[in-house]
């Protein structure tokens, strides 16, 4: 049986840059879309250090998971694209603060984007059962 699924935008959210949702619910699923470091308030990229834009990413996540009634705390799976491996310790160490004690499960792989400047893309999947 196929669970119900639903596409949705987030009020307040970044803008996709693309053809997609923010988030697609599939029964108890949550399945977040690559964030990217654009300021939601401004829908501007920053490219800054990847540290910031880390910040960035990750603070988009949780502004789509709240709007869908959830926290990072439900995030069960994290895949991590950065552009230079060489900024894995400084993108590690904002997403260690970020989540805590809580540890997702994790992948992180090295790719080449077609914005050079942009140096990280985070998606996830959350679990959070529906009330």
């Amino acid at each position: 049986m196929i669970p119900m699924m639903e596409a949705m935008m987030i009020p307040g959210g970044p803008k996709p840059g693309g053809p997609y949702s923010h988030v697609v619910r599939a029964g108890d699923f949550l399945f977040v879309s690559g964030q990217i470091p654009r300021n939601p308030d401004t829908q501007e990229f920053e490219f800054t250090g990847i540290e910031r834009q880390t910040t960035l990413v990750l603070e988009n996540i949780r502004r789509i998971l709240a709007g869908c009634g959830a926290s990072p705390a439900d995030v069960v799976r994290c895949n991590v694209f950065l552009s230079d491996p060489g900024d894995f310790q400084a993108m590690n160490e904002v997403y260690s603060a970020f989540f805590g004690e809580h540890k997702p499960a994790r992948t992180t792989v090295g790719v080449s984007f077609v914005r050079p400047e942009m140096k990280i893309e985070i998606d996830c999947i959350a679990y959070r059962p529906q009330a």
